[in-house]
């Protein structure tokens, strides 16, 4: 196989501000979208520009290649934040494919993010084979369900929860000044959640001028008894008539999140009980979500999409391992291979409910992966055991794989809710 040289020529470096507005075209190019950016639209994201956080590929003048990072807060196990690198905004276009390009702005980018001292760089992936090569592991899995509701079983009387709380129907501008809080309660209950920028809810409620493609909503608070805010969902439904002048329409949910089972049920209670609805698409959820078991019927969700979702590549070893908590008690040896000088080594994890440390060592190995195995156990999501089966981990000592698992795996499978 012919190694892939440097782009003889091709400039790859931070963009200026200057250059923001041809970066967006070239992303719009990258992500196939036809519609022309606007003036509008660039000065709307402009907010967000950090410089050298920016990265560009210029060919004579042309941006060809794009790639930006900035700092997210990501949830470990047990509730700890730890910074990480985001990555988004990828793209590489057409003309200019197999040039190595991605691969000089992703060493450059980690390697920035490693000396500002971020734990993790993470990406969600458009496509699987594109970033296990540059360390990144799948973390996080996603699901949608589609419900049909007039097989669910619910009760076609329901009028509001039965454990006292109520669910009111609110406006873009109380989800901005609800939901942030909301989610924060979330997210430190969730490995593998992510915070919320301000732009995020200004984007998720219409509170941004320039996005002529935006189209409203509906957004509905679950209130306890207490009147406490524990739960919000955010749908949409179409408008399907039979033929016999039925209603059919279709129910999807953008996002739902509730920080207690009470408040999942009543709110999806709620979307199977609008009117005319005989269909709900769940958005993306967690593969364990309780979703179907809220039904009287839980086949009448069936699963329409299940793919891996939030990537993860290690870049400090030790503080990642040190974030997160564990069940049980053990220590283990790690051999981590690393893939660009920046990550890697043998490692002593000693873990306990109290806390861990994770120091290097000079002991005999008891497993080997890789970074982006690494990515994929620490959320506790993956099995070493099964990861070891399929020859991608290697037990130096039997049964380090399952002593692994004992330690690292975790009773609910960690859930990223948010595209970046």
């Amino acid at each position: 196989m012919t190694p892939i040289s440097r782009a003889d020529g091709i400039d790859v470096r931070p963009i200026a501000e200057s250059e923001f507005a041809d970066w967006l075209r070239a992303v719009s190019t990258g992500f196939l979208r036809a519609a022309p950016v606007t003036d509008e639209e660039v000065e709307g994201r402009r907010e967000r520009f950090l410089e050298g956080r920016y990265l560009g590929a210029f060919d004579r003048g042309r941006c060809v290649a794009t790639f930006r990072s900035f700092g997210q807060e990501l949830t470990a196990v047990g509730g700890a934040s730890v910074p990480a690198d985001a990555v988004s905004g990828v793209t590489v276009t057409a003309t200019h494919r197999r040039r190595g390009l991605l691969s000089r702005m992703m060493a450059r980018d980690l390697a920035a993010a490693k000396e500002r001292g971020d734990v993790v760089a993470t990406l969600i992936a458009a496509e699987y084979p594109i970033y296990g090569r540059y360390g990144f592991g799948p973390a996080t899995w996603t699901a949608e369900w589609t419900v049909d509701v007039p097989r669910a079983g619910l009760d076609a009387r329901w009028a509001g929860p039965a454990d006292g709380g109520r669910v009111d129907l609110v406006e873009g501008e109380d989800v901005r000044k609800l939901g942030p809080e909301l989610h924060e309660r979330l997210r430190r209950g969730r490995p593998g959640a992510i915070d919320r920028s301000e732009f995020w809810w200004r984007a998720q409620t219409g509170a941004l001028p320039w996005d002529t493609t935006w189209k409203p909503p509906f957004y509905a608070v679950y209130r306890s008894a207490s009147g406490e805010v524990e739960g919000m969902a955010v749908y949409e439904v179409d408008d399907n008539w039979g033929d016999a002048k039925q209603p059919l329409n279709t129910a999807t949910v953008r996002w739902l999140i509730g920080v207690t089972p009470a408040a999942e049920r009543a709110l999806w209670e709620y979307v199977c009980s609008v009117d005319w609805v005989v269909k709900v698409k769940s958005g993306y959820r967690a593969p364990d979500d309780l979703l179907p078991h809220f039904l009287p019927d839980p086949r009448a969700a069936r699963i329409t999409s299940l793919a891996d979702w939030l990537w993860v590549r290690v870049l400090d070893v030790a503080r990642a391992l040190e974030a997160r908590t564990y069940e049980g008690t053990g220590a283990l040896v790690l051999e981590v291979a690393g893939v660009d000088g920046l990550t890697g080594g043998r490692y002593r994890l000693e873990a306990s409910p109290e806390g861990a440390s994770c120091t290097p060592t000079t002991e005999s190995a008891e497993l080997s992966l890789g970074l982006g195995e690494l990515g994929a156990l620490w959320l506790g999501d993956e099995s070493a055991v099964r990861l070891a089966a399929l020859g991608r981990v290697r037990e130096e000592r039997a049964g380090a794989a399952r002593k692994a698992d004992a330690l690292l795996r975790t009773s609910r499978r960690p859930w990223c809710p948010d595209m970046f």
